[in-house]
């Protein structure tokens, strides 16, 4: 106890002598932060000989150095990935983040990048993103700019007003999907072709608006047709097949190409399998379903429905290609111009 307390007096003696000494060390102000530590390590040296001493100033010194290795640390991998010249390599990488975060896989983030090479890569997250808001999911999103590369080329202003008049017509969200798998024109085409195909279905074919929005979801290639051509395509299916609206939309009739629609439904006719229904619908033969005329293989319409042999189909089909050239060569009734010489005679009849 005695020698404690002495070496307590001593330190006490030690300490004006201390503070005088660490002050005349640290003339600037800039130096005040160290001065803690120095005075630290100098009054234990001072008080224990060296041992406690050196250990001290070894942990005051991590108190020093602190401020230095946090300003350090974090800047290290900063300067990593700015050492890419112009930095597109960087770049890159936000836009694969940024498709990743959509719901992209990893393969199909790095093949977006290399569907167009020389797409901006600013303008490929734009178009992306709106078709992401339209409700479809990334894979089929995928799929349409891998098939139809040129939707990466359009200015995202014609995508947003495309996308809201598809919205007008009742196509959004999972209806969508099917479209822009099976027909990603959509957005490329003149407004004026959709717009014309649209008012057939409304005005010539008298669909309703739901119709409308049911045939363009069923049968997305319809907004690729000729106008005239799908209104003739109704036209054949509503009054010499006897089909109503509500079945055309629920058969996806105006998908099939209007050769192969007339090639089974005239064979069957020949055959006394089918019979345009009178005003009142009805028949005198139970006419098949359009399933079994339309969406069956010719093998299975053949032996299923028709009840007839390939053989036999391929020669009405050569008869009515003959018959409808036939058709198309000979002027049709009150197409004839008027000659000179009736021109004369209905003078002289005046």
């Amino acid at each position: 106890m005695a020698a404690l307390g002495l070496r307590v007096l001593d330190w006490h003696r030690l300490v004006p002598l201390t503070w005088a000494r660490v002050t005349a060390q640290t003339p600037r102000l800039g130096e005040q932060r160290r001065a803690p530590a120095l005075l630290l390590c100098k009054l234990t040296t001072a008080s224990s000989g060296g041992g406690l001493g050196e250990l001290t100033c070894v942990e005051s010194g991590k108190h020093v150095q602190e401020p230095d290795c946090k300003t350090s640390l974090p800047w290290c991998p900063l300067r990593k990935q700015r050492a890419p010249v112009d930095g597109a390599p960087l770049e890159q990488e936000e836009v694969i983040s940024s498709l990743l975060d959509m719901g992209f896989s990893g393969v199909h983030a790095h093949e977006l990048l290399s569907i167009e090479p020389g797409i901006h890569l600013q303008q490929l997250l734009d178009i992306v993103s709106e078709l992401i808001l339209l409700g479809v999911n990334p894979e089929p999103v995928y799929v349409a700019l891998k098939k139809s590369p040129q939707l990466l080329k359009l200015p995202v202003m014609r995508v947003k007003t495309r996308s809201s008049y598809l919205r007008k017509l009742g196509l959004a969200e999972g209806k969508l999907k099917r479209v822009l798998h099976c027909c990603p024109e959509v957005f490329t085409m003149h407004h004026r072709d959709l717009e014309s195909i649209v008012r057939v279905l409304r005005e010539k074919c008298l669909f309703t608006a739901r119709q409308v929005t049911e045939i363009l979801h069923r049968c997305p290639h319809v907004l690729q047709a000729d106008p005239d051509e799908l209104e003739y395509k109704f036209q054949y299916g509503y009054f010499r097949m006897g089909v109503k609206h509500a079945d055309m939309v629920r058969t996806d009739f105006l998908q099939y190409p209007i050769t192969k629609t007339r090639q089974r439904h005239m064979f069957l006719e020949r055959l006394g399998r089918y019979q345009t229904p009178d005003k009142k619908g009805q028949t005198q033969v139970a006419n098949p379903l359009l399933k079994d005329i339309l969406r069956v293989s010719e093998a299975e319409f053949l032996a299923r429905t028709a009840c007839s042999s390939a053989e036999e189909f391929e020669v009405f089909k050569k008869l009515l290609a003959r018959e409808e050239e036939a058709e198309s060569e000979s002027p049709m009734p009150g197409d004839e111009s008027p000659s000179e010489d009736d021109a004369d005679w209905e003078e002289e009849e005046l």
